[in-house]
């Protein structure tokens, strides 16, 4: 159940308190059955093994369809994602489900057994949590060959200022609150072609009464391969998503 109270307290002493009122987490993600957000995308991929990068772009939907159990036998919206072509001139298809909980005082997502906690209370500047402290090591293992996620189930996952505006594209987003989860960058620009490179950049943006509104994801790493057969290269993806639709 969504917790009701929008107070939290935190204790200053044996015998002092500190009260501040919480925006709630369905303020964040107004999930019901039928509602859907279409985002553009601009998926970054490593083709020619490593030695060229893509943009693919194309739009996304996600439609929650029902209210369902999960396996821990809690509450969870079960959503449905659909792709298009960038133009949306394509039939929508069929692109995975994922399952989010609205708990008492966080927002849980699961994915490919993957699990996350993408919003916590209470929603207050700086205030930090560890998002991915579910996820197993080496996540991407099975894809991708690099370090990259050695330690994702450390990150701080923090709410950096409060609701504001946002501009991404031309578009506009009202009351915006910034979830930072990672912004680690090691010789990129790749200045030195000779030396090793990393990059891993997370960061979602949540509208108040719509949702998640926008997403950068970028996780990769290059490797020069000195002296070696392959050649340097690069291992990873990217996603940058922001809505352009909703009901």
């Amino acid at each position: 159940m969504v917790l009701p109270a929008l107070s939290f307290s935190v204790f200053i002493s044996c015998n002092k308190k500190e009260t501040f009122l919480t925006d709630k987490i369905t303020d964040y993600l107004p999930l019901a059955p039928g509602k859907y957000i279409t985002y553009r995308v601009d998926s970054m991929v490593f083709t020619n093994f490593g030695r060229s990068t893509e943009i693919r772009k194309y739009q996304v939907r996600h439609l929650v369809d029902a209210l369902i159990t999960d396996n821990l036998g809690r509450p969870a919206y079960r959503i449905f994602r659909f792709i298009r072509d960038s133009a949306g001139t394509q039939p929508w298809q069929a692109n995975g489900t994922y399952l989010m909980m609205l708990l008492n005082d966080k927002a849980e997502m699961t994915e490919d057994n993957l699990r996350v906690i993408k919003l916590q209370l209470p929603i207050k500047d700086k205030f930090t949590w560890k998002g991915n402290r579910y996820l197993p090591d080496n996540p991407y293992g099975p894809l991708y060959n690099f370090s990259n996620d050695d330690n994702m189930a450390d990150w701080d996952f923090y709410y950096d200022g409060n609701p504001s505006s946002f501009s991404y594209r031309g578009v506009n987003y009202n009351n915006v609150i910034t979830v930072e989860q990672a912004n680690e960058v090691l010789n990129v620009p790749i200045t030195n072609p000779n030396a090793y490179a990393a990059l891993t950049r997370c960061v979602d943006r949540y509208a108040k009464g719509t949702g998640l509104v926008f997403r950068h994801f970028e996780i990769w790493e290059y490797q020069p391969n000195p002296g070696g057969t392959a050649g340097p290269y690069k291992t990873g993806f990217g996603i940058t998503m922001w809505m352009i639709d909703k009901n």
